[in-house]
């Protein structure tokens, strides 16, 4: 593999770049009626949270922000929150594979076909490993520097269910983004004519957007994860690693804090 090739890829052949003026104007509304409706606006949602933080007295490392809360008092009523929540990610990730698949783009074309399930195990724990650890380290640098806010990555109570259901929330997550972000966003761009380059810094700035609400740094994380994981992605095609290994960095950050946070001092 040279240099030249993970700077610089070739495109794939498929799919092609559409040139109908109308085809491309219905793509562009298209993706963009996608985002408006998931990912996208979190972004928004994200960048207007970020702006509150900075508008507080306090720094933002000294601000909390937490994943997987409770929604509920009553714990039936709390479980079933959590798992529409989760339901409605699943449904995201959904909604792109179907305009995919309507506009003649299989599964198997983005990667998610079932053929090469060790070789997708084994990349999506080399994935995890690539990002998980280091990004645990760029988490706590930024927080220390006083960019981030204090991420509590669970916080629900201590019921019988709370970890199978984080269990579900981080493939939810992982599903959603991976789906939506690399193989739809990015096939789509294709499709737009956009090279492989600005594709990729396209789908990595907005999974960046959407993680705004935890400071410059979860930016800034996230969009190093978007172009290490979009890269795997295009010079692979295989979208199931992707998946697997961020839903298994998921499930150490979610069920690794409620197992760990009253033995590691430096756990908020």
């Amino acid at each position: 593999m040279s240099v030249r090739t993970i700077f610089a890829p070739a495109r794939p052949a498929e799919p092609i770049v559409v040139t109908d003026p109308a085809e491309r104007r219905a793509l562009g509304f298209e993706v963009f009626l996608v985002f408006a409706l998931t990912l996208g606006l979190s972004g928004v949602r994200s960048l207007l949270s970020l702006l509150d933080s900075l508008l507080q007295p306090e720094p933002l490392s000294e601000q909390t922000v937490a994943l997987n809360v409770s929604r509920a008092a009553a714990d039936l009523v709390d479980l079933a929150y959590q798992l529409v929540s989760a339901g409605q990610l699943g449904v995201w990730g959904g909604l792109g594979l179907y305009l995919l698949w309507r506009s003649g783009i299989s599964l198997r074309t983005i990667g998610l076909d079932r053929d090469r399930i060790r070789g997708d195990l084994a990349g999506g724990a080399g994935l995890a490993a690539l990002i998980g650890l280091p990004g645990l380290a760029f988490y706590l640098v930024t927080r220390a520097i006083g960019i981030n806010l204090t991420v509590v990555p669970a916080a629900l109570d201590d019921v019988w269910w709370r970890a199978p259901v984080l269990i579900v929330a981080a493939f939810a997550n992982a599903w959603a983004e991976e789906v939506l972000v690399v193989g739809y966003f990015i096939t789509r761009l294709r499709q737009l004519g956009l090279g492989e380059n600005a594709s990729l810094l396209s789908a990595a700035v907005l999974r960046g957007s959407y993680h705004l609400y935890q400071g410059f740094g979860g930016f800034l994380g996230n969009l190093i994860m978007g172009l290490v994981y979009g890269r795997f992605w295009q010079r692979t095609n295989r979208l199931w690693p992707l998946v697997l290994g961020h839903w298994l960095i998921d499930v150490v950050a979610f069920v690794g804090y409620t197992l760990l946070k009253d033995h590691l001092s430096w756990l908020p």
